[in-house]
């Protein structure tokens, strides 16, 4: 898994800016994938749009997912990913500012591996990025690439 990308679903340039220090810190040398809305986190998943030549095949090793997002709901995005056979298997995690308990329940009914609330500072985010890199990029054993 080190090698396959990460998708980061995020519209907040900052949370982008910060979650690319935080890897860079944390050691975590897969390429970050970034998209800002909904319909590109489909489009770069589903190989449509500007990603129509990418294979569908080639899943991110991990998905960090926001949920309010423009264009598509982070929401709307988990249940395509986990309607779609090609990527039902995918890790999602989702990464965002809410704690609230529609929000969590909603995404654990859908399917999300993880929900994660980002910490407002940055050293806290940053042990937060190791650890998930350290989970589910090293310790985790993913679903192989054939399945299903």
């Amino acid at each position: 898994m080190r090698n396959k990308a990460i998708l980061l679903v995020e519209d907040n340039e900052s949370d982008v800016e910060l979650t690319k220090r935080a890897f860079k810190k944390s050691r975590i040398s897969n390429p970050l994938v970034v998209v800002r809305n909904g319909r590109e986190a489909c489009d770069y998943l589903f190989g449509t749009g500007m990603y129509f030549e990418r294979s569908v095949a080639d899943l991110p090793a991990l998905i960090l997912l926001d949920l309010k997002l423009p264009v598509m709901s982070g929401l709307d995005v988990l249940r395509r990913i986990r309607a779609d056979p090609r990527t039902r298997a995918a890790i999602v995690i989702v990464l965002t500012s809410s704690d609230a308990a529609p929000d969590i329940s909603a995404a654990y009914d859908i399917g999300v591996n993880s929900f994660l609330r980002k910490p407002v500072d940055y050293e806290k985010f940053s042990a937060l990025v190791e650890q998930v890199g350290l989970y589910w990029l090293i310790t985790n054993i993913g679903p192989p690439s054939d399945y299903p």
